[in-house]
């Protein structure tokens, strides 16, 4: 469980999925939704475990949401801002098959 240690500066509410969280200002999007419980990001990739934060430091893409409006953003690179809006993305994915020659 990721869990604050103490508050290190004045809240600011964000908006997941409906639901209001308090973070506080200067932390990233990824610690706050990790903060207030949540660990599941993303919809699984086939075959594999639901996404969520994995590095928190912009090295891998498991922790994508959708932020203000904008898909695919690094939530661990972002930082929060009073009245956000953070949802959810479904992953997408296209298979293509190589020509036989």
């Amino acid at each position: 469980m990721f869990r604050r240690i103490r508050a290190l500066a004045e809240p600011v509410r964000i908006d997941f999925e409906g639901q209001a969280i308090e973070a506080d200002a200067g932390d990233s999007v990824a610690a706050a939704l990790l903060s207030a419980g949540v660990v599941r990001f993303g919809e699984p990739v086939p075959g594999g475990t639901a996404r969520g934060p994995h590095c928190l430091i912009g090295n891998c893409f498991d922790c994508l949401l959708d932020i203000d409006g904008e898909p695919g953003l690094q939530s661990c690179r972002v930082k929060v801002r009073p009245g956000m809006r953070i949802r959810r993305q479904a992953v997408e994915f296209a298979l293509s098959v190589p020509d036989e020659d």
